[in-house]
């Protein structure tokens, strides 16, 4: 089965090697048909330290990391690098 991809903008880099990632998506609400947005915080494994508050990054679904680390970077937004 393919990992999961998700594309998120970071929200904190203070700890080291992780980073903080918050993914936003929109539904549509099944009784009032109106669109919600709501969003989620991934804890992802930045392991140079490459990525800063304010990037988009996109992450990857991975083995357990650490008690809350399951996701790993894959590339920034603007496509450099990859981990």
């Amino acid at each position: 089965m393919p990992k999961r991809v998700l594309s998120g903008t970071v929200v904190s880099d203070k700890n080291d090697k992780t980073i903080v990632v918050r993914v936003e998506r929109a539904y549509t609400h099944p009784v009032l048909k109106k669109t919600l947005r709501t969003s989620k915080k991934y804890y992802a494994h930045d392991a140079d330290n490459r990525h800063k508050v304010g990037d988009t990054v996109q992450i990857q679904e991975s083995t357990p990391i650490s008690k809350l680390k399951r996701w790993v970077v894959v590339e920034d937004g603007a496509g450099k690098g990859s981990v």
